[in-house]
Protein backbone atom coordinates (compact mmCIF):
# COMPACT_ATOMS: atom_id res chain seq x y z
CA UNK A 1 0.00 0.00 0.00
CA UNK A 2 2.71 2.29 0.67
CA UNK A 3 4.14 1.71 -2.70
CA UNK A 4 1.20 2.43 -4.66
CA UNK A 5 0.98 5.58 -2.10
CA UNK A 6 4.31 7.22 -3.57
CA UNK A 7 3.16 6.49 -6.98
CA UNK A 8 0.01 9.00 -6.48
CA UNK A 9 2.22 11.82 -6.63
CA UNK A 10 1.46 14.99 -8.66
CA UNK A 11 5.22 15.33 -9.05
CA UNK A 12 5.65 12.07 -10.57
CA UNK A 13 2.70 12.75 -12.91
CA UNK A 14 4.15 15.61 -14.27
CA UNK A 15 7.52 14.10 -14.90
CA UNK A 16 5.89 10.66 -16.53
CA UNK A 17 3.53 12.65 -18.47
CA UNK A 18 6.87 15.49 -19.36
CA UNK A 19 8.30 12.61 -20.85
CA UNK A 20 5.63 10.84 -22.73
CA UNK A 21 4.94 14.47 -24.48
CA UNK A 22 8.88 14.28 -25.56
CA UNK A 23 8.50 11.13 -26.63
CA UNK A 24 6.00 11.77 -28.60
CA UNK A 25 6.70 15.36 -29.97
CA UNK A 26 9.71 13.44 -31.25
CA UNK A 27 7.82 11.18 -33.27
CA UNK A 28 4.88 13.08 -34.66
CA UNK A 29 7.19 15.96 -35.21
CA UNK A 30 10.57 14.99 -35.95
CA UNK A 31 13.53 17.48 -36.74
CA UNK A 32 13.52 18.52 -40.09
CA UNK A 33 16.20 17.06 -42.35
CA UNK A 34 19.15 18.84 -43.89
CA UNK A 35 17.99 20.03 -47.52
CA UNK A 36 20.63 19.33 -50.21
CA UNK A 37 20.00 21.08 -53.72
CA UNK A 38 17.85 22.55 -56.36
CA UNK A 39 21.48 22.75 -59.00
CA UNK A 40 20.70 26.05 -60.52
CA UNK A 41 20.39 26.22 -64.03
CA UNK A 42 23.73 27.48 -64.73
CA UNK A 43 25.09 24.00 -63.65
CA UNK A 44 22.51 22.00 -65.32
CA UNK A 45 23.36 23.77 -68.67
CA UNK A 46 27.85 23.21 -67.68
CA UNK A 47 26.41 19.75 -67.29
CA UNK A 48 24.62 19.64 -70.33
CA UNK A 49 28.22 21.43 -71.72
CA UNK A 50 30.85 18.76 -70.32
CA UNK A 51 28.30 15.90 -71.77
CA UNK A 52 28.95 17.74 -75.72
CA UNK A 53 32.69 18.28 -75.35
CA UNK A 54 33.56 14.47 -74.38
CA UNK A 55 30.49 13.17 -76.48
CA UNK A 56 29.90 15.72 -79.25
CA UNK A 57 26.64 15.59 -79.03
CA UNK A 58 23.69 16.50 -76.47
CA UNK A 59 22.49 14.74 -73.96
CA UNK A 60 19.09 13.73 -73.80
CA UNK A 61 16.52 14.39 -70.94
CA UNK A 62 17.25 11.47 -69.42
CA UNK A 63 20.92 11.36 -69.29
CA UNK A 64 20.58 15.15 -67.82
CA UNK A 65 18.65 13.71 -64.96
CA UNK A 66 21.21 11.49 -64.35
CA UNK A 67 23.51 13.87 -64.17
CA UNK A 68 21.76 16.19 -61.86
CA UNK A 69 21.18 13.02 -59.37
CA UNK A 70 24.65 12.79 -59.15
CA UNK A 71 25.85 16.28 -58.64
CA UNK A 72 23.37 16.11 -56.08
CA UNK A 73 24.98 13.63 -54.26
CA UNK A 74 28.15 14.84 -55.09
CA UNK A 75 26.75 18.19 -52.93
CA UNK A 76 25.20 15.99 -50.24
CA UNK A 77 28.50 13.66 -49.85
CA UNK A 78 30.40 17.34 -49.14
CA UNK A 79 27.86 18.88 -46.68
CA UNK A 80 28.23 15.78 -44.79
CA UNK A 81 31.71 15.62 -44.66
CA UNK A 82 31.81 19.44 -43.83
CA UNK A 83 29.66 18.53 -40.96
CA UNK A 84 32.03 16.03 -40.08
CA UNK A 85 34.84 18.58 -39.88
CA UNK A 86 37.28 16.14 -42.41
CA UNK A 87 38.44 18.91 -44.04
CA UNK A 88 40.21 19.86 -40.65
CA UNK A 89 42.25 16.25 -40.45
CA UNK A 90 43.05 16.18 -44.48
CA UNK A 91 46.69 16.69 -45.35
CA UNK A 92 45.13 17.50 -48.89
CA UNK A 93 43.10 20.02 -48.40
CA UNK A 94 45.67 21.64 -45.72
CA UNK A 95 48.03 22.50 -49.20
CA UNK A 96 45.37 23.50 -51.03
CA UNK A 97 44.33 26.02 -48.94
CA UNK A 98 47.89 26.99 -48.50
CA UNK A 99 48.18 27.49 -51.91
CA UNK A 100 45.28 29.16 -52.08
CA UNK A 101 46.51 32.25 -49.05
CA UNK A 102 49.50 32.30 -51.07
CA UNK A 103 47.79 32.99 -54.65
CA UNK A 104 45.76 35.85 -52.90
CA UNK A 105 48.64 37.34 -51.45
CA UNK A 106 47.88 36.55 -47.74
CA UNK A 107 50.54 34.81 -47.06
CA UNK A 108 53.35 37.44 -45.66
CA UNK A 109 54.32 37.08 -42.34
CA UNK A 110 52.21 34.41 -41.04
CA UNK A 111 53.24 30.57 -40.54
CA UNK A 112 50.96 27.78 -42.11
CA UNK A 113 49.17 27.33 -39.14
CA UNK A 114 47.99 31.17 -39.03
CA UNK A 115 47.32 31.04 -42.79
CA UNK A 116 45.77 27.64 -42.51
CA UNK A 117 43.33 28.97 -39.90
CA UNK A 118 42.52 32.11 -41.56
CA UNK A 119 41.56 30.32 -44.69
CA UNK A 120 39.24 28.63 -42.54
CA UNK A 121 37.64 31.59 -41.07
CA UNK A 122 37.20 32.68 -44.71
CA UNK A 123 35.52 29.99 -45.77
CA UNK A 124 37.84 29.16 -48.24
CA UNK A 125 37.25 25.31 -47.81
CA UNK A 126 33.72 25.60 -49.06
CA UNK A 127 34.11 27.57 -52.11
CA UNK A 128 37.23 25.36 -53.67
CA UNK A 129 36.49 22.40 -56.25
CA UNK A 130 39.35 20.34 -55.34
CA UNK A 131 38.75 20.42 -52.13
CA UNK A 132 35.25 19.25 -52.55
CA UNK A 133 36.77 16.48 -54.89
CA UNK A 134 39.03 15.87 -51.73
CA UNK A 135 36.03 15.95 -49.64
CA UNK A 136 33.75 13.42 -51.84
CA UNK A 137 37.00 11.19 -52.18
CA UNK A 138 37.30 10.88 -47.99
CA UNK A 139 33.24 10.29 -47.85
CA UNK A 140 33.06 7.28 -50.22
CA UNK A 141 36.23 5.90 -48.38
CA UNK A 142 34.37 6.10 -45.33
CA UNK A 143 30.80 4.65 -46.83
CA UNK A 144 32.90 1.95 -48.24
CA UNK A 145 34.25 1.43 -44.66
CA UNK A 146 31.28 1.11 -43.12
CA UNK A 147 29.02 -0.70 -45.89
CA UNK A 148 32.44 -2.91 -47.55
CA UNK A 149 31.40 -5.37 -50.83
CA UNK A 150 31.56 -8.61 -50.61
CA UNK A 151 34.61 -10.56 -51.58
CA UNK A 152 34.91 -12.05 -54.72
CA UNK A 153 34.27 -15.68 -54.98
CA UNK A 154 35.26 -18.64 -57.44
CA UNK A 155 32.02 -18.82 -58.31
CA UNK A 156 32.04 -15.43 -59.53
CA UNK A 157 34.86 -15.36 -61.38
CA UNK A 158 33.83 -18.98 -63.01
CA UNK A 159 30.13 -17.04 -63.99
CA UNK A 160 31.88 -13.82 -65.41
CA UNK A 161 34.91 -15.97 -67.20
CA UNK A 162 32.10 -18.07 -69.04
CA UNK A 163 29.73 -15.19 -69.82
CA UNK A 164 32.92 -13.58 -71.16
CA UNK A 165 34.44 -16.22 -72.65
CA UNK A 166 34.14 -15.30 -76.36
CA UNK A 167 35.12 -11.44 -75.05
CA UNK A 168 38.46 -13.19 -73.59
CA UNK A 169 39.44 -15.60 -76.48
CA UNK A 170 42.82 -15.06 -77.17
CA UNK A 171 43.28 -13.59 -80.79
CA UNK A 172 45.89 -15.24 -83.69
CA UNK A 173 49.73 -14.69 -83.52
CA UNK A 174 51.54 -13.57 -87.27
CA UNK A 175 55.61 -13.90 -87.24
CA UNK A 176 56.35 -11.84 -90.39
CA UNK A 177 58.74 -10.02 -92.50
CA UNK A 178 58.11 -8.01 -95.16
CA UNK A 179 59.29 -6.13 -97.98
CA UNK A 180 57.61 -3.25 -98.69
CA UNK A 181 57.24 -0.82 -101.55
CA UNK A 182 55.67 2.65 -101.35
CA UNK A 183 53.30 4.46 -103.63
CA UNK A 184 55.44 5.74 -106.19
CA UNK A 185 57.39 1.87 -106.70
CA UNK A 186 53.78 -0.55 -106.22
CA UNK A 187 54.32 -0.97 -110.32
CA UNK A 188 58.15 -2.35 -108.78
CA UNK A 189 56.21 -5.39 -107.44
CA UNK A 190 55.94 -7.87 -110.08
CA UNK A 191 59.64 -7.75 -110.75
CA UNK A 192 61.03 -7.73 -106.85
CA UNK A 193 58.77 -11.20 -106.53
CA UNK A 194 60.08 -12.67 -109.61
CA UNK A 195 63.46 -11.30 -107.82
CA UNK A 196 62.95 -13.40 -104.69
CA UNK A 197 61.54 -16.62 -106.22
CA UNK A 198 64.43 -16.93 -108.87
CA UNK A 199 66.97 -16.21 -106.60
CA UNK A 200 65.39 -17.69 -103.62
CA UNK A 201 66.63 -14.79 -101.53
CA UNK A 202 65.78 -15.03 -97.60
CA UNK A 203 63.32 -12.07 -95.92
CA UNK A 204 66.17 -10.15 -94.72
CA UNK A 205 67.94 -9.81 -98.86
CA UNK A 206 64.37 -9.46 -99.97
CA UNK A 207 64.08 -6.58 -97.97
CA UNK A 208 66.77 -4.55 -99.31
CA UNK A 209 64.90 -4.26 -103.18
CA UNK A 210 62.29 -2.22 -101.20
CA UNK A 211 61.79 0.68 -99.67
CA UNK A 212 62.32 2.17 -96.14
CA UNK A 213 59.70 1.29 -93.72
CA UNK A 214 59.59 3.47 -90.41
CA UNK A 215 58.15 0.64 -88.16
CA UNK A 216 60.97 -2.18 -89.12
CA UNK A 217 60.82 -5.18 -90.63
CA UNK A 218 60.36 -8.12 -88.75
CA UNK A 219 57.48 -8.31 -86.34
CA UNK A 220 56.74 -11.75 -83.71
CA UNK A 221 53.77 -13.03 -82.73
CA UNK A 222 51.63 -9.89 -83.22
CA UNK A 223 48.02 -9.72 -82.60
CA UNK A 224 45.71 -8.45 -85.55
CA UNK A 225 45.97 -5.30 -83.54
CA UNK A 226 49.07 -4.91 -82.95
CA UNK A 227 49.82 -5.39 -86.54
CA UNK A 228 46.87 -2.22 -87.14
CA UNK A 229 48.88 -0.25 -85.03
CA UNK A 230 51.78 -0.77 -87.43
CA UNK A 231 50.69 -1.25 -91.20
CA UNK A 232 47.13 0.20 -90.67
CA UNK A 233 43.45 -2.34 -90.07
CA UNK A 234 43.16 -2.61 -94.36
CA UNK A 235 47.25 -4.33 -94.44
CA UNK A 236 45.53 -7.51 -91.67
CA UNK A 237 42.60 -7.55 -93.28
CA UNK A 238 44.36 -8.63 -96.80
CA UNK A 239 46.65 -10.44 -95.38
CA UNK A 240 44.27 -12.62 -93.46
CA UNK A 241 42.31 -13.01 -96.74
CA UNK A 242 45.50 -15.01 -98.20
CA UNK A 243 45.25 -17.34 -95.67
CA UNK A 244 48.52 -16.85 -94.51
CA UNK A 245 50.68 -20.70 -93.64
CA UNK A 246 54.06 -20.63 -92.39
CA UNK A 247 57.21 -21.37 -93.82
CA UNK A 248 56.07 -19.00 -97.20
CA UNK A 249 55.71 -15.71 -98.86
CA UNK A 250 51.98 -14.41 -99.56
CA UNK A 251 51.14 -10.91 -101.45
CA UNK A 252 51.44 -8.51 -102.35
CA UNK A 253 49.50 -6.93 -99.69
CA UNK A 254 48.22 -3.53 -99.77
CA UNK A 255 48.16 -1.51 -96.60
CA UNK A 256 47.84 2.46 -95.61
CA UNK A 257 51.07 2.96 -96.89
CA UNK A 258 51.81 0.82 -100.33
CA UNK A 259 52.32 -2.44 -101.04
CA UNK A 260 54.35 -4.83 -99.26
CA UNK A 261 55.31 -8.82 -99.66
CA UNK A 262 55.02 -10.82 -96.90
CA UNK A 263 56.88 -13.54 -95.66
CA UNK A 264 55.25 -15.77 -92.52
CA UNK A 265 57.12 -17.30 -90.14
CA UNK A 266 54.77 -18.22 -88.03
CA UNK A 267 50.58 -18.09 -87.00
CA UNK A 268 49.71 -19.43 -83.69
CA UNK A 269 45.65 -19.57 -83.99
CA UNK A 270 43.53 -18.25 -81.96
CA UNK A 271 42.25 -19.45 -78.72
CA UNK A 272 39.88 -19.72 -76.11
CA UNK A 273 41.61 -18.17 -72.98
CA UNK A 274 42.52 -20.63 -69.66
CA UNK A 275 40.65 -19.07 -66.63
CA UNK A 276 43.99 -18.52 -64.93
CA UNK A 277 45.23 -16.12 -67.66
CA UNK A 278 42.77 -13.69 -67.35
CA UNK A 279 42.01 -14.21 -63.37
CA UNK A 280 43.51 -10.80 -62.42
CA UNK A 281 41.69 -9.02 -65.40
CA UNK A 282 38.32 -10.97 -64.12
CA UNK A 283 39.15 -10.29 -60.38
CA UNK A 284 39.71 -6.37 -60.84
CA UNK A 285 36.68 -6.16 -63.30
CA UNK A 286 34.47 -8.05 -60.41
CA UNK A 287 35.72 -5.79 -57.35
CA UNK A 288 35.28 -2.42 -59.32
CA UNK A 289 31.56 -3.54 -60.34
CA UNK A 290 31.04 -4.91 -56.24
CA UNK A 291 32.49 -1.35 -55.00
CA UNK A 292 30.21 1.08 -57.23
CA UNK A 293 27.19 -1.30 -56.24
CA UNK A 294 28.18 -0.93 -52.80
CA UNK A 295 29.09 3.15 -53.09
CA UNK A 296 25.66 3.13 -54.94
CA UNK A 297 23.46 1.86 -51.66
CA UNK A 298 25.51 3.41 -49.01
CA UNK A 299 25.15 6.88 -50.93
CA UNK A 300 21.60 5.67 -51.74
CA UNK A 301 20.66 4.95 -47.86
CA UNK A 302 22.37 8.55 -46.66
CA UNK A 303 20.07 9.92 -48.75
CA UNK A 304 17.14 9.21 -46.91
CA UNK A 305 18.55 11.23 -44.11
CA UNK A 306 17.98 14.60 -46.30
CA UNK A 307 15.23 16.73 -48.22
CA UNK A 308 17.03 16.33 -51.62
CA UNK A 309 15.14 19.15 -53.68
CA UNK A 310 15.31 18.74 -57.95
Amino acid sequence: MGFLSRLNRPWLHFIVLGSLLYYLQGVIFPPPKPVIGPISEERVEALREQFFASTRRMPTEEQVARMVDAELDRDMLFQRAVAMDLYRYDTVVYQRLLRNMRFLKLAEGKTDEELYRQALEMRLHLGDEVVKRRMIQVMEQLLLSANPPPRVTEAMLAAEFEERREELRRPPRFSIEHLYLNREREADMEAAIETIGREGLDAAAARELGSPFLPGYRFTRQSPDQLARHFGAAFVENLQATDPQPGAWHGPVRSTYGMHYVWVEDVEPGRDAELEEVRSLLQRDIEARLREQALREAIASLREQYEVVK
